[in-house]
């Protein structure tokens, strides 16, 4: 079995490619278009030097080699979706090629990393088909792989950690629809299918299971498998056929007269290469020297606003302790509410003041929990919230407690000298429940330790 993605990125640029027109999202369509979009006669694309910056960012965190020139090609095809009917993309000379990335523990080589305006979208109705030309133009860059992938896990192990890569250079903004899109080829024994436009790394591990288990019932029937192109419907869980696959050939690719070759520098990429943030191994390997443990490492970094987080209160608070909450309870808080760190409104001072609360033993870490839950619902101060939760440190009062628990229960303390030791913790759990979560269940389970006895 071999896998291989054709990744199309939607570069984050202040305009299009080859025009002026904003790149960014708006809901009334055919609103942010001009003549080039729209494919008029006589328009001229001009390119956006940003965007080829944005490409070599990316060609030199894949480890790519770059040519001493590029250019674009037309590429023609007649689908609604191109008004000019060909598409300004690169081929033979791409902004960079031969690369290689790390991810999961394996090594994926990159083929080459291309730039190429986006089609419009294309809006199925029931008897016609409406364009939307406001996608038209904004700037792609396409990551293709060699097919080095062995299962359909790897190959979304590689997106999640491609998406960390684009998203720290800032060349991405994962909250765009549509931001990523994968096509995927892969072949079991014979010829190879490729699968258009999946969106999300879990759809894409869905469709390559499904295409590998239909290739291979199509085979033990005895039929050749079919080289086309198909779509996935990620509703009912299946691929169609869309159509034969195009060889290149089929695109007619010619120079593009409208724009110039483009010399890469060594200068200029050097340059750029000077502007390259630290990315999440980077991170991964100093938190390493603060002494972050690795697996909570990766949980922090796997999200630039949430790392960048961290490293403010780790300013404040022990790394270690700072660490653990932001990879364990921030963070499945935060997914469970689907929420990014930036999009909270909480301040890294406020998660600081609640982290040296239970540094200091005023909160359990179950009383800052539910006060991390109440930050996210409405972002404030944590002394607020920790007013009557400060924790019971006092053994007096914990005692008072335990003593109810086993007056109210005589029949656990029945059970607990008959040797059932789960009558323990049922008891423990009891003082939990009136102490409100305020007390540490060591301290508790001391108390009733003393009072019953080993």
């Amino acid at each position: 079995m071999r896998i291989g993605l054709e990744v199309h990125v939607q570069l984050r640029t202040r305009t299009k490619l080859f025009c002026g027109c904003p790149n960014t999202h708006e809901e009334k369509p055919n609103m942010l278009t001009c003549e080039y979009c729209l494919g008029m006669p006589g328009s001229k694309p001009v390119l956006n030097t940003a965007a080829v910056d944005a490409a070599i960012k990316i060609g030199l965190a894949l480890n790519c080699a770059f040519p001493k020139e590029m250019f674009f090609s037309r590429k023609s095809y007649f689908y609604p979706d191109m008004g000019k009917n060909f598409q300004i993309t690169q081929y033979e000379a791409p902004v960079a090629s031969k690369g290689i990335i790390e991810a999961g523990g394996k090594k994926a080589g990159i083929t080459r990393v291309q730039m190429e305006e986006d089609p419009a979208r294309i809006v199925h109705e029931k008897t016609h088909i409406l364009v939307d030309y406001n996608r038209s133009g904004v700037p792609l860059c396409e990551i293709v792989t060699e097919p080095d992938f062995g299962s359909p896990k790897e190959a979304r192990v590689f997106l999640q950690h491609l998406a960390s890569v684009l998203e720290y250079l800032g060349v991405m903004d994962p909250s765009m629809e549509g931001s990523m899109r994968v096509d995927a080829n892969v072949s079991t024994e014979s010829n190879r299918v490729e699968i258009k436009n999946i969106t999300g790394f879990k759809e894409v591990e869905r469709a390559l299971n499904y295409e590998i288990i239909r290739q291979r019932n199509v085979i033990r029937r005895g039929h050749e498998i079919k080289r086309e192109t198909r779509g996935w419907d990620a509703d009912a869980g299946v691929t169609r056929s869309q159509r034969s696959k195009e060889e290149e050939d089929d695109y007619g690719y010619i120079f593009e007269i409208d724009l110039p070759r483009i010399t890469l520098p060594k200068a200029k990429i050097d340059s750029i290469r000077q502007t390259l943030p630290e990315l999440a191994g980077q991170k991964m390997k100093r938190y390493a020297k603060m002494g972050v443990k690795e697996e909570l490492a990766k949980a922090i970094t796997s999200e630039i606003d949430l790392a960048q987080a961290f490293e403010k209160v780790a300013e404040n608070v022990e790394p270690a302790l700072a660490a653990k909450w932001f990879a364990g309870e921030i963070k499945k808080t935060l997914n469970y509410n689907d929420l990014r760190m930036k999009d909270t409104g909480i301040t890294t001072q406020h998660v600081s003041k609640l982290l040296i609360m239970v540094r200091d033993g005023k909160l359990t870490d179950r009383a800052a929990e539910m006060i991390f839950r109440g930050m996210v619902e409405r972002p404030q101060d944590p002394e607020k919230l920790a007013a009557g939760m400060q924790a019971i440190g006092s053994e007096g009062e914990i005692e008072s407690l335990a003593k109810e628990a086993i007056n109210e229960n005589p029949k656990a303390i029945e059970d607990y000298n008959a040797g059932k030791k789960e009558s323990f913790n049922f008891l423990v759990g009891q003082v939990m429940k009136k102490t409100k979560g305020r007390a540490k269940p060591d301290a508790v389970k001391a108390v009733m330790e003393k009072l019953l006895g080993k």
